[in-house]
C-alpha cells in the first residue's frame, strides 16, 4: 500500500485554472492599433468641426404598452432574489468561482448586466431591490417626510461608489462568498434605512448601483420610459440621451469622474508598468496583501489626477465670457461613453471565463448534486484564449467598442457645445480632443499591455 500511494499522486487529475488571453495578444500588432485609433478619433474631430455637420440623434417611438408587471412588485423580486443569494454566500461553498453569489455580484450584475444597459437602457431600475421594501415600509410607519439627504446630492452615492471600487481592487478578499454576504448585506440594510427616511425618490443620488445604471444606460440605442402609466419604447443613435439630460451638478461630475477612474485603474494596477513602479516583480506578484496601502492611494490619486485632467481640458477650452460651471456641467456629460464603453471593453473576457462559472453555478446552485441546466461535470473551458483567430476576434471586439466610445465622446462634446457661443472654434475643442485622443490610446495600451493577473 505505501508503494501504492506515491503513484497514485502521479495519476493525472481535473484542474482548475485561471487562462489569459494576454500570451497571444502580445504576438498581435497592437500598437498600430493604438496609433490608427489615435489618428481616427482625432481626424473625426477635425472633419466634424469644420463641417459642422454632426448626428441629429433624434430619437424615434417604436411602441407604447402596459407595464408588465408593477415595479414594486419587480423590486420585491429583486430584493428575495437578493436574501437568497447572501444565504448562499453563507450557507454553500467558499470557492469563489462556484458559489453563486460571487459570481452573480461580479459576473452576472457587474459585467452582464452593465452591457445589456448599454444597449437596452436602464435594466436595473426594473429589478433593484430597495423600491418595493421602501414604499411597504413607508407606509407601515406613515412616514411620509425626509430627512435632508436630497441636498447631499450624489455624494452619498460617490462615497459608495469609492468603497465598492476599493473593495473590489484593494482589498484581501472581495471574492470570497461570506466576506462578499456580510459587505452586501450591511450595504443593503443601510440603503433600505437611509431610503425609508429619505423616500425611494432618493436612490437615483444616493444608491450607487441605482446611479452608476442610470448613467452608463444613456448612451443605449434602445431604452423605456414611463408615461402616464405605460412604458413608451424609444430608439434612436447611442447617446441621444445624453443630450436631453440636464447640466450635472458638481457631485454628479464627481461620480461620472469616479467611474472613469475607477475602471481605468482596475486595468492599470495589475500592469508590469505598475507593479515596477511599486519595486515589486510582476513575475513573482506576493499578492494584494503586499499592495493593500499602494493601490489605496493610487486609486484615490488616480481619481483626483483623471478629474484634474477632465476638468483642465474642459476649462482650457471654455469660451471667453463663460462661466466655468455653466461650460463643465454639460461638457462632462460627454465622457459618459467613453466611461461605459472602457468598462465592457475591459471586463469583456472576465463576461467570457467567469460567465461560464456562473452558468455551472446555475446549474447546480445549492450543490445537491442535481444538474438543472443538463451541464456536464468540468463543462467550463478557457481553450479559446490559446487560440490566435480567438484572441484577434477578441482583440478586435474590444478595439471596436473603445474606438466606437471615443468616437460617440467627441460627437456628443460638439453637440453639447452648440449652444455656448465661441464653443464651436478649434481653440475650444482642441483640449476636449486631445484629452479624447490620449484616453483612446490610454484604454488601448490597458487592454494589450502586460498583466500579473
Amino acid at each position: 500500500m505505501r508503494r501504492v500511494l506515491p503513484l497514485l499522486l502521479l495519476l493525472p487529475g481535473a484542474a482548475h485554472a485561471h487562462a489569459s488571453e494576454r500570451m497571444v495578444i502580445l504576438t498581435l500588432p497592437t500598437g498600430w492599433f493604438i496609433i490608427g485609433a489615435a489618428v481616427v478619433v482625432a481626424l473625426t474631430a477635425l472633419m466634424a468641426l469644420r463641417s459642422r455637420r454632426l448626428p441629429a440623434f433624434a430619437a424615434r417611438r417604436l411602441l407604447t404598452r402596459p407595464p408588465l408587471l408593477p415595479r414594486s412588485l419587480t423590486s420585491w423580486a429583486g430584493a428575495l432574489v437578493f436574501w437568497s443569494l447572501i444565504a448562499v454566500g453563507v450557507l454553500g461553498t467558499r470557492d469563489p468561482l462556484e458559489n453563486l453569489l460571487p459570481l452573480t455580484v461580479w459576473t452576472l450584475i457587474w459585467v452582464g448586466l452593465t452591457l445589456l444597459c448599454v444597449v437596452f437602457g436602464n435594466l436595473w431600475r426594473d429589478i433593484e431591490p430597495w423600491t418595493g421594501p421602501v414604499r411597504a415600509l413607508r407606509r407601515l410607519l406613515g412616514w411620509q417626510g425626509a430627512i435632508g439627504l436630497a441636498r447631499l446630492g450624489h455624494l452619498p452615492a460617490v462615497a459608495a461608489y469609492f468603497g465598492f471600487a476599493w473593495f473590489e481592487m484593494v482589498s484581501l478578499a472581495p471574492a470570497d462568498p461570506l466576506v462578499l454576504a456580510r459587505v452586501a448585506a450591511i450595504y443593503y440594510l443601510a440603503i433600505l434605512a437611509l431610503a425609508v427616511l429619505e423616500g425611494e425618490e432618493w436612490l437615483p443620488r444616493g444608491e450607487f448601483l441605482t446611479a452608476y445604471f442610470g448613467f452608463v444606460a444613456r448612451i443605449a440605442p434602445f431604452w423605456a420610459e414611463d408615461t402616464q402609466g405605460s412604458v413608451t419604447v424609444f430608439a434612436g443613435l447611442p447617446g441621444a440621451q445624453i443630450l436631453r439630460l440636464p447640466a450635472l451638478t458638481p457631485s454628479a461630475i464627481a461620480f461620472v469622474t469616479l467611474i472613469l477612474a475607477s475602471v481605468s485603474f482596475d486595468g492599470l494596477n495589475e500592469t508590469f508598468w505598475w507593479l515596477a513602479r511599486l519595486g515589486i516583480n510582476p513575475l513573482e506578484f506576493p499578492g494584494r496583501s503586499a499592495v493593500f496601502w499602494q493601490n489605496t492611494v493610487g486609486l484615490a490619486a488616480f481619481w483626483g489626477l483623471s478629474a484634474s485632467l477632465i476638468l483642465g481640458a474642459i476649462r482650457a477650452g471654455k469660451p471667453r465670457g463663460t462661466g466655468f460651471a455653466d461650460f463643465a456641467a454639460p461638457m462632462m456629460l460627454a465622457f459618459l461613453p467613453i466611461a461605459a464603453g472602457y468598462h465592457v471593453a475591459h471586463y469583456f473576457v472576465a463576461l467570457l471565463t467567469d460567465g461560464q462559472y456562473a452558468i455551472a453555478a446555475l446549474n447546480d446552485p445549492l450543490e445537491s448534486g442535481r444538474s438543472f441546466l443538463g451541464l456536464p461535470d468540468h463543462w467550463v473551458s478557457f481553450g479559446f484564449l490559446q487560440l490566435r483567430g480567438s484572441v484577434w476576434a477578441i482583440w478586435s471586439a474590444q478595439f471596436a467598442v473603445i474606438v466606437a466610445a471615443h468616437l460617440l465622446a467627441v460627437l456628443l462634446s460638439l453637440r453639447l457645445s452648440e449652444k455656448t457661443e465661441g464653443a464651436q472654434s478649434f481653440r475650444a475643442h482642441l483640449p476636449m480632443t486631445a484629452l479624447m485622443v490620449g484616453y483612446t490610446v490610454f484604454g488601448l495600451w490597458l487592454l494589450s499591455t502586460p498583466t500579473a493577473a
